[in-house]
């Protein structure tokens, strides 16, 4: 099943979430855009825009399925989410993400992955909210996070799990610029078009070395720190907390 539908724009390939209503995170979708990453960076795209549908780019993890498959599902799907992350951090050329609404989350993760955040300015919030269901972060996705935002905001981000929109979300820095509804891809394969003119043999050795401490620990430390959340995230406590955040606030 394709959750990830591809276009291009001169140089620049976009990247369309279209899985299910709220682009939750599952395997399948991590997985497939990992894939389709590597399919853009083969073919001489030479930066990428990553989008979702209107009102939506994506709510995070699939809650749902975590709790219907429980710890044999997550043994699966975490690895998956880091790598997902990881296919959008490290991609060499420019990536920019048009947020076309809401992103929670592993959404707001994914958003952060990216170099440049353009947010519909009249719907949407940004914000990660993992710690309010009663799980970790991986390692992976404060990394990224602590590349987009800086040390100093994690607590901030994480530990109040708040969300924000419109212009609130840009006077935080969490995203770079607001954007019309009909202008916030339009306005990303711009900027990306734009980035992607800086010779790619200069961009992909700033961008590398913008992320050298990161990708650093992160290459120290993810063994360990995703058996660690491995372990969190399939605790009968945690599978007990997810359950009752999918029946009280997701309707599951």
């Amino acid at each position: 099943m394709t959750t990830i539908e591809v276009d291009k724009a001169g140089d620049v390939a976009v990247l369309k979430l279209a899985h299910g209503k709220a682009n939750a995170m599952d395997t399948e979708l991590c997985r497939e855009l990992v894939a389709r990453l590597e399919e853009a960076e083969l073919g001489g795209a030479k930066g990428v825009v990553l989008t979702g549908r209107d009102g939506m780019f994506s709510a995070g993890v699939d809650l749902k399925r975590v709790a219907a498959g429980r710890a044999g599902y997550l043994r699966e799907f975490l690895p998956a989410l880091s790598d997902a992350f990881l296919a959008v951090f490290g991609f060499p050329g420019p990536v920019v993400a048009a947020v076309t609404g809401h992103a929670i989350a592993g959404g707001a993760v994914l958003a952060a992955a990216c170099d440049r955040r353009i947010l519909n300015e009249r719907q949407g919030r940004f914000g990660v909210t993992e710690l309010l269901v009663g799980v970790p972060f991986p390692l992976v996705a404060l990394e990224i996070l602590r590349c987009a935002y800086g040390t100093e905001r994690l607590p901030g981000l994480t530990f109040l799990g708040e969300t924000y929109a419109g212009r609130e979300a840009l006077s935080r820095g969490l995203v770079d610029e607001l954007a019309a509804p009909a202008e916030v891809l339009p306005r990303a394969i711009e900027t990306a078009t734009r980035l992607a003119s800086v010779p790619s043999d200069a961009f992909r050795h700033t961008k590398a070395q913008i992320h050298r401490p990161f990708d650093e620990r992160i290459g120290e430390q993810r063994a360990g720190d995703d058996a660690h959340v491995e372990r969190v995230w399939s605790a009968p406590s945690s599978l007990a907390a997810i359950e009752e955040y999918v029946r009280t606030t997701l309707g599951g």
